[in-house]
């Protein structure tokens, strides 16, 4: 069974620990390292390994010191070298080259975004059990069959950006950067409906934007489209 705890989801910082009950991971690490340690009450050695999509700072910013603290950081090396890692535990992996870490099997796959080489991971465990992560990407050109739990972006809709536009809440020039970097309520909606979501448990909506979002909206209607429990990760 897969547990799933957010400490942080927004633009601020991301970080979420991920756990099938033997093996347990850290998702991004874009908060102050002690905010991370005090997540995990201070146990740093329960964690096997951290994941990271990509290099902007609310992903990548305790990378380092987590690192420093014993656990590999797993990343591509458009990451690695933008975030400056450095060292045995900046380990370099690519899209659609499996690897396992403890019970896990995780496939890395391309994602579209602003930066170099950003990442989703499918990640698969032995008691059949697939989490789908992915953030800060406009698109997802992958399918995938036997989804249990989807931790993934709503970042905006695109009625509501517009509306803010209208209203001069939010500059022009920021709707053509976010069609081009990050995950809207009509992307995940397409998404949905592309993949196979007969064995899905839960979802998980990350990186809620602070103008451009209706947390309650995002869940009802992907709440009504899947007819799967929803929650929001706090941001």
């Amino acid at each position: 069974m897969i547990e799933i705890k957010p400490f942080g989801s927004s633009s601020a910082g991301n970080c979420y620990k991920v756990t099938d009950g033997e093996t347990v991971l850290l998702l991004e690490a874009g908060l102050r390292f002690k905010d991370i340690q005090r997540g995990l009450q201070f146990r740093m050695s329960s964690i096997a390994a951290c994941l990271i999509s990509h290099g902007h700072g609310d992903h990548v910013k305790a990378a380092k010191d987590i690192m420093k603290a014993g656990i590999d950081v797993y990343t591509s090396q458009g990451t690695i070298d933008a975030a400056g890692l450095a060292g045995h535990r900046a380990v370099p992996i690519e899209a659609l080259k499996p690897f396992t870490i403890g019970t896990w099997t995780i496939l890395p796959f391309d994602i579209q975004h602003d930066v170099e080489e950003p990442l989703g991971f499918l990640m698969a465990n032995k008691a059949g059990d697939k989490l789908l992560f992915a953030t800060d990407t406009w698109y997802i050109r992958h399918t995938f069959t036997g989804l249990t739990h989807l931790l993934i972006e709503c970042n905006y809709s695109m009625r509501i950006l517009d509306e803010n536009i209208a209203a001069g809440r939010v500059p022009v020039a920021m709707k053509k950067r976010l069609i081009r970097s990050h995950f809207s309520l009509e992307n995940l909606k397409d998404f949905i409906r592309a993949n196979d979501m007969s064995k899905v448990q839960e979802i998980w909506l990350i990186h809620l934007s602070d103008t451009n979002s209706d947390e309650a909206l995002f869940k009802r209607e992907i709440q009504e489209l899947t007819g799967r429990p929803v929650y929001v990760a706090g941001r």
